[in-house]
């Protein structure tokens, strides 16, 4: 029994334009669905590289994957669906995490023999080697779509008053330690990311722009200026503190939030 598909198959419309370990992303450079009353509206979001993507996942009976819940579209060949839950400790813990983030309870994992397909997103996969992250990677809220079942996922919780009253980024966030590739939703693609490599040195961020960071840096929030006058007078306020060894992802345009218009 043998099984061919056109997933992989370059067209006017849609290519493959990642590839790293199981995941390959695919993406549409513009739809050829739409009804009249929306194609105009179309036709400029493909031109601003709003456009819908897709993540596939060739499994070759080896490696199995962890997948966000209710994101799986399609399964071609022998796959297997299981939970990730191992028993009712493990239940209780992803019931806490889920309470306290904006992931789900439950993973899908997935195994076997075939080709995965997930619901088309209009978000920025991004594929993501963990060795670039030799000790681990904490993501922002929502971020994970998938992973090779190499890697190991845990939490990641506030260590300081300031982080957890005035950091805005959650109580606890995912993180993901090992070998393997990672698969995340992004809110802006890898070209407008800022990566900043800190070595025993420290970054200050006006607002909770990073999306992801090494889980050994120490985040604190403190006054811009150093004293509550001057952080008054200025307009900044707080500031959210990365510092140590380790990196950090900063999304500088994240739903152009902040962003002044230009006067004409």
């Amino acid at each position: 029994m043998s099984i061919k598909t056109n997933l992989f198959d370059s067209s006017e419309i849609r290519s493959i334009t990642q590839k790293k370990g199981a995941f390959s992303v695919l993406e549409y450079s513009r739809d050829a669905s739409v009804s009249p009353d929306i194609a105009q509206m179309a036709f400029f979001s493909s031109e601003m590289n709003i456009r819908k993507k897709q993540l596939i996942i060739q499994l070759d009976g080896k490696t199995g994957v962890h997948v966000q819940a209710k994101a799986m579209q399609l399964m071609i060949g022998d796959i297997d669906a299981t939970t990730d839950v191992k028993g009712a400790g493990d239940l209780f813990k992803k019931i806490v995490s889920s309470a306290v983030t904006d992931e789900t309870i439950i993973k899908p994992y997935y195994s076997g023999d075939g080709t995965l397909v997930l619901e088309p997103t209009y978000r920025y996969i991004i594929l993501e080697d963990l060795k670039e992250w030799p000790r681990g990677i904490v993501i922002d809220d929502g971020m994970f779509l998938a992973c090779e079942d190499s890697v190991e996922m845990d939490l990641s919780g506030r260590k300081n008053a300031s982080s957890l009253l005035f950091g805005h980024e959650g109580l606890v966030n995912s993180a993901f330690y090992g070998d393997g590739i990672l698969a995340l939703e992004s809110p802006v693609p890898r070209d407008e990311l800022i990566v900043v490599d800190l070595d025993d040195s420290i970054i200050k961020i006006d607002g909770n722009m990073a999306i992801a960071w090494s889980p050994q840096l120490r985040f604190t929030v403190e006054k811009s200026m150093k004293t509550l006058v001057g952080s008054a007078v200025s307009g900044e306020g707080l500031v959210n503190v990365y510092e140590g060894t380790g990196k950090v992802w900063i999304a500088p345009v994240r739903t152009n939030r902040g962003i002044s218009i230009p006067e004409k």
